[in-house]
């Protein structure tokens, strides 16, 4: 009895010592990553074996997907341009279990927009233009994880957390303005719901309805139309009489809007958002005021 004992506490402390092993070399890793390390350091140790104890001890590597995920938490641009360079599908590919509730999101792009990542998200587009054109439908307009993310597709994090690059970056590269979310809110309801609570981020806010603008089909159907409507005195104060006219469906979009809209028609998501320069307007006409990291 006391050798069985002895024997099962040995199992149990090499049991404990697998487990913290295991801890170690996958937070080595992610510390690696965090530490802007060189791409040759980080790709060595992406393919040294990992136990995976919760996964029923399963030896893998990291996936390039799982390092792009990475890269994008701790904005490691050289990192992410090597791993979409080199491993463009693998890069983009659905990671394990472990890395997420729900393997029908989108994460990368999601992550892009979360941590306001805009020079890895625009490289990811410009990877994904290189896929079938259903493929690359499919991928930007992906919704998120239904218990996380509610059903939002990247273009609704954009809106909700008002972030003026990435949303036109998504817009610019096909993401749909239309596609609504677990609620049934549209982008843009998502995004006025989002206006009607800001104070100090109100620039902010008015900067992405206004970039919005410019993509959106001159008949709107969206749910806060009624809201509008019901409040017009608080959202006409909120937005200013010429949004106001022609979300609540009182007005035609303005003649800029829609010379704008023609003109944004005509770009190549190949080349967006750099054709956007090329637009035939002065500077201080210039839509879309936004800095841009290459």
């Amino acid at each position: 009895m006391p050798g069985n004992v002895k024997w099962l506490n040995s199992c149990n402390n090499n049991s404990y010592q697998s487990q913290k092993q295991c801890r170690k070399s996958s937070f080595a890793f992610y510390q690696a990553v965090r530490d802007l390390l060189p791409v040759w350091i980080l790709e060595d140790m992406r393919l040294m074996e990992v136990l995976h104890w919760e996964e029923g001890r399963r030896v893998s590597t990291y996936s390039p997907s799982e390092a792009l995920l990475y890269a994008l938490v701790h904005n490691h641009q050289s990192y992410a341009q090597y791993l979409l360079s080199h491993f463009p599908e693998d890069a983009l590919a659905r990671p394990s279990k472990s890395f997420g509730c729900c393997q029908a999101s989108a994460p990368h792009l999601a992550m892009a927009v979360r941590y306001n990542r805009t020079s890895i998200l625009l490289r990811i587009l410009k990877t994904i233009q290189n896929f079938p054109a259903d493929q690359r439908a499919s991928y930007v307009n992906r919704q998120g994880c239904v218990g996380v993310e509610r059903g939002k597709t990247p273009l609704h994090l954009a809106c909700e957390l008002l972030r003026p690059e990435c949303l036109v970056l998504l817009l610019g590269h096909g993401a749909s303005p239309l596609l609504v979310d677990n609620s049934g809110n549209t982008p843009l309801d998502t995004l006025l719901q989002r206006i009607s609570e800001s104070q100090k981020d109100m620039h902010t806010a008015l900067l992405c309805l206004d970039s919005f603008s410019l993509f959106l089909p001159v008949k709107l159907c969206f749910q806060s139309r009624r809201w509008l409507l019901e409040e017009q005195a608080f959202w006409q104060n909120l937005l200013g009489e010429p949004r106001f006219l022609w979300l609540s469906g009182s007005s035609p979009p303005s003649l800029f809007i829609l010379s704008m809209q023609v003109c944004i028609q005509t770009l190549s998501p190949a080349r967006f958002p750099e054709a956007l320069d090329e637009l035939p307007l002065p500077s201080f006409l210039k839509p879309l005021n936004l800095k841009w990291k290459s």
